[in-house]
């Protein structure tokens, strides 16, 4: 299923693919939600096919059965390259199993308006924006930080805001425990595609039906 719009509004692109075999039964164990796995086992499965793709790991969630991928690089990913990243993912969890004998939904998106940062990578293509920063306890000043993010290099950023009394704050990297982008309407915003995504439920051995086809 693909849901489009214009105006560079998200778009949905929706994979279904077949989930393990066998008519459904009560309290089947495949209905088990998958959660028990960690984010970073799973980055390092998804990696390799994400950065093949030429896309960057942003992040990995598991909640609730559904393992949500976010991919981004500079300038967006177009939906082709999210359903041919999709496909890779997916290939690369079917082969590893990570979920042994029960279902999940596979999401993978690009970013939104609002998008984590982690990376000095991810801060750097994010200046000129609006940030909210939230730092590890213990670090000096006030824990949370809101203003527009004026610099960012390979040890911190600078956060420019009049509720600084230099009127911006330089934080270290080290020293941030989370961070986002924060739309702020007619602000400098996100590119045109932003919020893109696709996503695909099932497992090993599926076979894919929609609009793409399978590869």
């Amino acid at each position: 299923m693909i849901v489009g719009s214009v105006g560079g509004q998200p778009t949905l692109l929706r994979f279904t693919a077949a989930t393990l075999g066998g008519e459904d039964q009560d309290d089947d164990p495949r209905d088990e939600e998958v959660t028990d796995v960690g984010d970073g086992e799973l980055e390092r499965l998804v990696g390799p096919p994400v950065s093949a793709a030429g896309l960057e790991l942003v992040e990995v969630q598991v909640d609730a059965g559904v393992v949500r991928v976010v991919v981004d690089r500079e300038g967006g990913a177009a939906l082709d390259l999210l359903a041919e990243v999709t496909r890779s993912v997916s290939a690369a969890l079917d082969e590893h199993d990570p979920f042994p004998g029960r279902r999940y939904t596979l999401e993978v998106s690009s970013p939104g308006v609002e998008r984590l940062l982690r990376t000095p990578r991810q801060f750097q293509r994010a200046v000129g924006e609006d940030v909210s920063i939230r730092t590890a306890p213990g670090t000096e000043g006030d824990r949370r930080v809101s203003g527009r993010l004026v610099s960012a290099d390979e040890t911190g950023i600078v956060v420019a805001s009049s509720e600084q009394p230099d009127g911006q704050r330089r934080i270290s990297y080290e020293d941030v425990e989370r961070a986002r982008t924060v739309f702020t309407w007619g602000g400098a915003g996100r590119k045109a595609g932003a919020g893109s995504g696709s996503s695909r439920q099932g497992r090993a051995g599926g076979t894919t039906s929609g609009s793409t086809g399978r590869r």
